[in-house]
């Protein structure tokens, strides 16, 4: 089952300037030695500071970037590669599509065939001190057409027509028969300290986390930043999708969606 929790602080201290005129003006000798003495005490401090702090742990985590061509093999999808079903507003769910969930906490389930990596990247994301938070995960038609619907009617509320709202929602909530959470393969990840579905959510730890480390356990950040003409969908910095391990490597490597990784290496 898994389970999710963590949070973080910060401190920064900020450093006074003194001055004592009364010195400088009656002992200018003793001043200057003093400050000569000052100024070598902080080059040591400095220099030890520097040497016990790796520069490279200061820079922030790459991604996987390939480090020779791909073969004209790689990645090959196959349209019965379960882990790649493309699910948007132009390839809904294919009739009679099922899957094997898995249970988890708090109502939540996932499709049985991920569940190993997805355990082992929260596993993963806690042991680094992180709380991730599962929000939203498997859903039926039903309480996908739910959402939809609601969310048409709380921009009617806002002032859109009808027509407008039905455009506008289908660029945050998917259509019913469209929706990857109706495979099982993707889930909301959000910071338990922070559980808004907002742009905001990028910036918390959790997220710093799983933007770096989620293709290593077979995810993908779905609906990345400057991608949503190729999904439809808007900016999602907490929807992750289960592609395969391989996969998720070279999409995060060549910095492609979904949408661009099957159209690239799709069978012919």
């Amino acid at each position: 089952m898994v389970d999710t929790n963590a949070h973080t602080n910060a401190v920064h201290p900020r450093r006074k300037r003194h001055r004592n005129y009364v010195c400088r003006a009656r002992f200018p000798l003793l001043t200057i030695c003093l400050g000569l003495l000052i100024s070598a005490a902080c080059f040591a401090v400095c220099a030890i500071r520097t040497e016990a702090v790796p520069a490279a742990s200061l820079e922030p985590a790459e991604p996987p970037a390939p480090s020779a061509p791909l073969p004209e093999n790689a990645g090959r999808v196959s349209p019965d590669d379960w882990q790649l079903l493309l699910v948007n507003r132009w390839n809904p769910i294919p009739d009679g599509y099922t899957c094997e969930l898995t249970q988890l906490k708090q109502g939540h389930a996932v499709d049985a065939r991920a569940y190993p990596d997805l355990q082992a990247m929260l596993d993963a994301c806690r042991a680094a001190g992180l709380e991730p938070l599962i929000c939203s995960s498997y859903r039926t038609q039903a309480k996908q057409r739910e959402l939809y619907e609601n969310k048409i009617q709380r921009l009617m509320d806002e002032g859109y027509s009808y027509e407008h709202a039905v455009e506008e929602a289908g660029t945050v909530v998917a259509v019913p028969g469209t929706s990857e959470h109706q495979t099982g393969l993707a889930l909301d990840i959000v910071d338990a300290s922070y559980q808004h579905l907002d742009q905001a959510q990028e910036a918390t730890p959790v997220q710093q986390w799983l933007m770096a480390h989620s293709w290593e356990y077979g995810f993908v950040l779905r609906y990345p930043t400057g991608k949503s003409e190729t999904t439809g969908i808007i900016y999602e910095p907490w929807h992750y999708r289960y592609v395969g391990r391989e996969a998720a490597r070279e999409m995060t490597g060549l910095g492609l969606c979904l949408e661009e990784y099957v159209d690239r290496f799709s069978a012919q």
